[in-house]
């Protein structure tokens, strides 16, 4: 009988622990469901990547404290980009939620699968570029904010030698490889970038070890489009600088980050909710931001900066100059002459690159070392 119960028990603990490891779904209920409009979220990872699921789940809370009880708010957490993302989405929808946000670029299909087969649920589909009419897509001008740290690594370094570790070659990431180059060069033309390339967005020890390898090869400054803090550790570590991802980072490297490009959610995911109780959702009646696609930076506050930090007054005050003339559009960040870093013209003098010809990137341009990964 003993031996029974230890397997029984042997048993429990096994099928809690798959569970455990399994998608984590977190649900807070209203208490008044008759009212409420139920919402969906679908992560990459968890908020405890402390960069680009934080600072969704802060866009999360964001909604819940404008809304209280007027919703229901469904996450579900650790949702790989393939098959189960597509498992995930149709339960959320069969599930009755009215609007589901699915969070990472890699959702793009999976996304644009179950939408076509829920009609009547609205989708929205962040950093993606496919659409529907029950399918819209939201995305951050990530890229404006790392022109500004390019303005200050260029400031700020003493090898010339600036390291940058990138999760995977697509353009979102090479747009902001590439405007950080633009930004570094404005000031410091002697300066060059490195590339690293993670292939991953979320493996704090694949980040670090490309972290180790920029330092070895004399980075004083880094870089990355990589969701942990682990970049900036390894920096603090160094008693080099760093710059923070999505989030604030600067609890984790406090004389490390420099600053970080934060991606502020919440006022998007409000007005896309207030938008469908309002049954304005991506029809004509709406203001044009909510049909269909928006991509904010700056100037909507979709981006913003956390506070300078371990800097000289001048730096800051160029990041200032520069990020407010971004915000004003009087900065243009990919006006011609653009040249790549073969030497090959990608855009004459007195012509400013448009958003196709942002999403086409596939080169580097000057300032960056390499090629891209093929």
């Amino acid at each position: 009988m003993k031996k029974i119960l230890i397997l029984i028990s042997i048993i429990i603990v096994g099928v809690l622990a798959y569970l455990f490891n399994e998608n984590k779904t977190v649900t807070k209920v209203s208490s008044d469901i008759s009212t409420s409009t139920k919402v969906g979220f679908v992560y990459l990872t968890t908020p405890g990547d402390h960069g680009w699921t934080y600072a969704h789940e802060l866009g999360k809370q964001q909604v819940e404290n404008h809304f209280g009880k007027k919703v229901i708010t469904t996450v579900v957490e650790n949702v790989p980009e393939g098959p189960d993302a597509i498992r995930v989405i149709r339960e959320l929808a069969q599930q009755g939620n009215e609007i589901i946000f699915t969070t990472s670029f890699g959702y793009m299909e999976p996304t644009l699968k179950v939408a076509k087969e829920f009609p009547n649920v609205k989708f929205e589909h962040m950093t993606g570029y496919k659409r529907t009419p029950n399918l819209a897509t939201g995305n951050i001008r990530f890229y404006e904010g790392r022109y500004v740290q390019g303005v200050v690594a260029g400031l700020m370094t003493k090898t010339n030698k600036i390291g940058y570790i990138g999760a995977y070659p697509i353009s979102e990431v090479i747009m902001g490889i590439n405007a950080f180059a633009q930004g570094l060069k404005s000031v410091n033309d002697k300066a060059s970038i490195s590339v690293v390339w993670a292939n991953t967005w979320y493996d704090p020890v694949k980040e670090a070890d490309a972290a180790k390898v920029h330092i070895a090869e004399g980075a004083d400054i880094l870089a990355q489009h990589t969701d942990s803090p682990a970049v900036l550790q390894i920096a603090e570590k160094n008693k080099i600088f760093g710059f923070g991802q999505s989030t604030d980072m600067s609890a984790f490297a406090p004389k490390a980050q420099l600053f970080a490009s934060v991606n502020n959610w919440g006022p998007y995911y409000i007005e896309k909710i207030e938008a469908l109780r309002n049954g304005q959702w991506n029809t004509g009646e709406a203001p044009d931001h909510w049909t269909g696609n928006k991509w904010g930076g700056f100037s909507t506050e979709m981006l913003q900066l956390s506070e300078f930090k371990n800097m000289p007054d001048e730096v800051v005050k160029k990041a200032e100059e520069v990020m407010n003339e971004i915000k004003s559009g009087k900065l243009k960040i990919f006006a011609g002459p653009l040249i790549d870093n073969n030497g090959k013209e990608i855009l004459p003098a007195g012509k400013v690159m448009d958003d196709g010809g942002l999403w086409g990137m596939n080169y580097y341009l000057q300032g960056v070392d390499g090629k891209i990964p093929g």
